[in-house]
């Protein structure tokens, strides 16, 4: 982030979480087009800045011994606190107060700017469970989080969770739309009690969904395959045979590199469909 005798002012969002993200803390260059000839001195598209707060320190933790209790004591949490700043300055404080107040008016362009620091979010954990060879390092979506917030300020005073102004989005803004709402308490009860069976295509499904989701679309492809593969055999009386040909073909594809857009379309659209067929099943229908 550039700095210049007058302060710049850059646009953020940020998200805390009640859980530890995974990744060490410390500030991170974000690219939305990876690739091995990128040239160090290209522009990032925006500063990931990950904090954890109140935490226990780790020399703490390892000499800690246990201890006799005789009633459960609600232990501290840690609080990570996830921020994505922009990388271009606004051109003055008159055009951040203007982009904020325009946001905080708009669900469409604020929810806009919730996605975009979101999957870049999950670039970045996606980073940490490969470079670190643990599948545990968990998803961290806007319903997950204990706060929300956009806003702007200058760029080292938002790295350190200051800001010049800041919203804070309320909860029915950062909640998604769940894609079970066919009493899904109901079906929890049942399937911790043995009372109904999960398919195995249900958990490959919502596989797919997340890379999707993530913008991971050729992880998306390669599970859509094995996804529609295993709901065909789980329910043969889905009409989603003609999903063969162009989810394999964008498999194959996603194995040689990037998918084309037209791909990753198809890719969503039939894994709403697989979506569509597992709820007609859970619903009896």
């Amino acid at each position: 982030m550039a700095t210049s005798a007058t302060t710049d002012l850059f646009g953020f969002v940020q998200l805390e979480f009640g859980f530890l993200l995974g990744p060490p803390d410390g500030r991170y260059l974000v690219r939305d087009q990876p690739g091995a000839d990128q040239p160090d001195n290209e522009e990032p598209d925006a500063i990931f800045i990950l904090r954890t707060l109140g935490a226990p320190e780790r020399r703490l933790l390892r000499r800690r011994r246990g201890r006799a209790v005789q009633e459960a004591e609600p232990e501290p949490v840690p609080t990570s606190r996830a921020t994505l700043i922009r990388t271009e300055p606004f051109g003055s404080r008159d055009e951040a107060e203007s982009w904020l107040s325009g946001v905080r008016q708009d669900s469409e362009r604020a929810d806009a700017e919730l996605r975009l620091a979101v999957r870049r979010l999950s670039h970045a954990l996606h980073a940490q469970r490969v470079a670190a060879a643990d599948p545990h390092v968990p998803e961290a979506t806007p319903d997950k989080a204990l706060a929300v917030r956009i806003g702007f300020g200058a760029g080292e005073q938002v790295a350190d969770g200051r800001y010049t102004s800041a919203w804070a989005l309320p909860g029915e803004a950062r909640r998604r739309a769940k894609r079970s709402m066919e009493a899904p308490d109901e079906r929890f009860a049942a399937i911790l009690g043995g009372r109904e069976q999960v398919l195995a295509s249900e958990e490959l499904v919502l596989r797919a969904r997340s890379d999707l989701d993530a913008g991971r679309t050729r992880e998306a492809a390669l599970q859509a395959r094995v996804a529609l593969e295993a709901l065909l055999a789980e329910l043969p009386a889905a009409d989603l045979g003609g999903d063969r040909g162009p989810v394999g073909a964008a498999a194959n594809a996603a194995l040689r590199g990037n998918l084309s857009n037209e791909s990753a379309a198809g890719i969503a659209e039939a894994v709403e469909r697989m979506e569509a067929a597992l709820k007609r099943r859970r619903l009896g229908a």
